[in-house]
């Protein structure tokens, strides 16, 4: 009981479900610290269905950009690929450094606003450091154990599900995090082109200026970026060999 009350992620998780449950408790903070703004809590949308979608846009992309990812990695690692993966490299750099906001505005036109725009920026922007820790984590498994393998003839499916992955799945969650926390933050730019959001409030409070619906919504999506990385800490440390705990 004691280790649970001492787990990070339980308090910063209460804190982020109280505000997303009861905002309105701080309506006296924010009418006293800004006299002049009315309504004080922003209330254009639940904060409950900001949450669903921005999760929703978040869960959506991350789960493509790790499917094709680790199967990109696959792919790169096995003979077959090994030309494959300099190309890989190349896409996958190339779609992360081209700003989300260019991204949102080339794919509008192609799908329109919405959702669907935002998932394709966040799946570009997700995909580089999942493609580069599985390729990490897969070339990372000793040849020995690859060698032992073979020896006790496994198919290379075989060697793939119950070596290769097994054992890279750390290096693997590492990048997912990575990706995941990344997407957190950047889904919020979705609120520019229709996409519900944390940002909404951010983007409503800028244009109207309105400093608490910014301060609502920045808040909010730091304690969601938060809670979800200390969670894959948690997953991480699980998937640790007992002997490195």
């Amino acid at each position: 009981m004691r280790a649970i009350l001492r787990t990070p992620v339980l308090w910063v998780g209460l804190l982020f479900a109280a505000l997303l449950l009861d905002m309105p408790i701080l309506q006296p903070f924010f009418a006293h610290a800004y006299p002049a703004i009315h309504p004080e809590i922003f209330d254009r949308a639940g904060f409950i269905d900001l949450f669903l979608s921005h999760l929703g846009l978040v869960a959506v992309a991350s789960a493509a950009a790790t499917i094709v990812g680790v199967a990109a990695a696959i792919f790169a690692t096995r003979p077959a690929g090994h030309d494959f993966r300099t190309i890989a490299n190349i896409v996958a750099t190339v779609g992360q450094t081209f700003p989300p906001a260019a991204v949102l505005a080339l794919s509008v036109p192609a799908l329109g606003f919405g959702p669907r725009p935002t998932i394709v920026a966040l799946f570009l922007y997700g995909l580089l450091p999942i493609l580069e820790n599985a390729i990490a984590g897969l070339e990372g498994v000793p040849p020995a154990l690859r060698d032992a393998g073979l020896g006790m003839g496994l198919s290379p499916w075989q060697m793939l599900r119950d070596v290769e992955l097994p054992l890279a799945a750390p290096v693997i969650l590492a990048g997912v995090r990575i990706s995941v926390t990344i997407g957190i933050g950047t889904a919020t730019i979705g609120s520019t082109v229709g996409a519900l959001t944390f940002g909404t409030p951010i983007f409503d409070g800028l244009a109207g200026n309105k400093l608490p619906y910014v301060l609502q919504g920045a808040v909010l999506v730091a304690l969601f970026a938060i809670v979800t990385d200390l969670l894959f800490a948690l997953l991480a440390r699980r998937l640790e060999p007992v002997s490195f705990r």
